[in-house]
């Protein structure tokens, strides 16, 4: 299955944000990790209905976006581990 089919074009700019913030997170000592990606998922949600309006569809994006974003954080990091 790809998850990018069911991104809207206009927010695939978010997946790169959120890894990112993602990233400045992990490295701030307050944030705890496991809270990390549920920040990142507010944000998704908060954005995605900026960008389409205060709909389900927005918010179903907002969890797809946050899959994407850790996703691809995860596949990396396994990648480098390789354990």
């Amino acid at each position: 299955m790809d998850l990018l089919l069911y991104i809207k074009d206009e927010l695939y700019a978010l997946i790169p944000v959120l890894w990112i913030i993602g990233n400045f997170l992990k490295i701030t000592p307050v944030i705890k990790n496991w809270t990390i990606p549920w920040i990142l998922l507010s944000i998704a949600i908060i954005f995605s209905t900026v960008i389409l309006g205060l709909t389900i569809q927005a918010f179903l994006q907002g969890v797809l976006v946050t899959g994407g974003a850790v996703l691809v954080h995860q596949l990396i990091k396994q990648t480098r581990e390789k354990n």
